[in-house]
């Protein structure tokens, strides 16, 4: 197989086949790992930007001095380090539905992230995040019910575009009002999404926080020459 291009792991999973790839990107001369599932591309670590922006924007808005934090999907792993550069950082539960992704970073086959399984504060955990969520036992498995400081979510690639039907319910009143529930008084849940800031999700949002915001986070694009754009939620 040509070095410029391997595939590092694939396999079926119940949403389809996963696979890791890696390239050289010809404009840049640089490595890429690119997350497939199925014909969808679902993330690349050629765009991190807003990756990163989640874990940045999100933590900027809790208060306080300690922080105990969820991320929903470890992906390449980016918004999960990102956080863990927060020096207010007591624990990182990090929950991905896939046990082959957990595996690619227990196998060290992502070399910019290849710090977070060795994190103590850090825990990989399997299982359905929004199920978690819809649950009174939450995200740790170890003390149901435990709260935390901030939620950061990068799952789905927008609340209409989700990777699976059973992922709606989240984005409604119902489903947010009951992540809230695991949130400590004054905890922050912030959103990636892959579309523009959307006003029906707004609305919702205002429903069930006291206060949020949609920020664009705008970022250079070396395949088609130009800028692209992704937004960040934030409530609290």
């Amino acid at each position: 197989m040509s070095a410029r291009f391997e595939v590092l792991d694939w396999c079926e999973t119940a949403m389809g086949v996963i696979s890791l790839r890696r390239r050289i990107e010809p404009t840049l001369n640089v490595e890429v790992y690119e997350v497939k599932l199925g014909d969808e591309f679902l993330m690349s670590s050629l765009f991190t930007v807003a990756e990163v922006a989640l874990a940045r924007l999100g933590l900027a808005q809790a208060v306080d001095a300690d922080l105990d934090v969820v991320v929903g999907g470890l992906g390449l792993g980016y918004t999960a380090q990102t956080a863990l550069e927060d020096p207010r950082i007591h624990s990182l539960v990090v929950v991905e539905a896939l046990e082959e992704v957990i595996g690619w970073h227990r196998r060290a086959l992502l070399p910019d992230t290849a710090g977070l399984v060795s994190d103590p504060r850090v825990r990989l955990r399997r299982g359905d995040f929004f199920a978690m969520a819809d649950s009174t036992a939450g995200f740790d498995p170890e003390a149901p019910g435990r709260r935390f400081h901030a939620i950061l979510l990068d799952i789905d690639h927008t609340p209409r575009h989700v990777l699976h039907p059973s992922h709606s319910a989240f984005y409604t009143p119902a489903g947010l009002g009951k992540l809230v529930a695991h949130l400590h008084p004054g905890g922050v849940f912030a959103m990636w999404s892959d579309d523009p800031p959307d006003p029906d999700f707004e609305a919702v949002l205002a429903q069930v926080f006291d206060r949020s915001e949609a920020s664009v986070v705008r970022f250079a694009n070396p395949l088609t020459g130009g800028h692209s754009t992704n937004t960040i939620y934030v409530a609290s």
